[in-house]
């Protein structure tokens, strides 16, 4: 499989960075080097929200996205961020009495993200993997979705195993690619994979012709096939079922519980359906 290496690295200069910030004690100091990350993980709790109230003291909710994620959260032509999560987020906010602050991040580093403290929650199409709801206290789902196979004009697959002929992109930290790795497939079409640091890129790789197909969320791949006056073909076959949901630090328990109820009052209110009738055309909502 090809890496991206110059994306990892830069992950890891990051997560380097955001440790040498960290100012240690004279306790520490002279402290081992375990000490001394304890030290500096204690530093970096107390610097951010990490409960309901502390969301409610500061009056936000930092909400980390990948702004090129259509329709969920993206960028119009004017710079303006808009999308389903983003319009769902705003509403949830208004009902905790907060306003809602959108922070782009790096997606395949989401989970750094969340646990430094840059952001209070990711919310932006997120999928509920079974990884994700080990590392995170994850919201009740709120939308379902597949991870379909999209094909290039002239290209017919008619099976997984046939991936091997093909070359396929897939976006790097993706639930896609989660749901490609852990098929008793990936062993053969591994070689074939391509990672990249957006959709958006996988997509400029299938209208150039290095890729054959790619492997993406239905929601988002629909949503921007149709704006390409539905250029690629979809393969009969998919890699399963794929629910969206808000994922908090693990900890973070009374926050999730308060954005699952302001959802559900959403939702009883017909605030929620008119959202998705927005971006949809229908109401695809779940928790009814």
């Amino acid at each position: 499989m090809k890496k991206l290496l110059a994306l990892i690295t830069g992950t890891a200069l990051a997560a380097l960075t955001l440790v040498g910030c960290n100012t240690p004690s004279p306790q520490a100091s002279s402290a081992p080097a375990a000490s001394a990350a304890a030290s500096a993980a204690a530093s970096t709790q107390g610097a951010f929200a990490t409960t309901l109230q502390d969301v409610l003291d500061k009056g936000e909710l930092v909400v980390g996205l990948d702004d090129t994620f259509a329709p969920m959260g993206f960028r119009e032509t004017d710079g303006s961020l808009v999308g389903f999560d983003i319009d769902l987020a705003n509403a949830v906010c208004e009902k905790l009495g907060v306003k809602a602050v959108f922070q782009p991040i790096d997606w395949n580093a989401k989970e750094m993200e969340l646990s430094t403290g840059n952001i209070d929650c990711i919310w932006n199409g997120m999928s509920a993997t079974p990884e994700r709801q080990e590392m995170m206290s994850l919201s009740n789902p709120y939308l379902n979705n597949k991870i379909i196979v999209m094909t290039n004009t002239g290209i017919t697959i008619a099976s997984k195993e046939d991936l091997a002929n093909y070359n396929i992109g897939i976006q790097a930290g993706s639930a896609a690619l989660e749901a490609v790795q852990s098929d008793d497939v990936f062993a053969a079409i591994q070689d074939k994979i391509t990672e990249y640091p957006t959709y958006d890129e996988v997509i400029m790789d299938m209208n150039t012709g290095r890729l054959d197909c790619m492997v993406i969320d239905e929601v988002f791949g629909n949503y921007k096939n149709a704006k390409m006056e539905n250029k690629f073909g979809t393969a009969s076959f998919d890699f399963g079922d794929d629910l969206y949901a808000i994922g908090f630090r693990k900890t973070d328990t009374e926050l999730t519980d308060a954005v699952n109820q302001a959802i559900l009052d959403l939702i009883a209110g017909g605030q929620a359906a008119t959202i998705s009738e927005k971006w949809f055309g229908t109401d695809i909502v779940l928790g009814k």
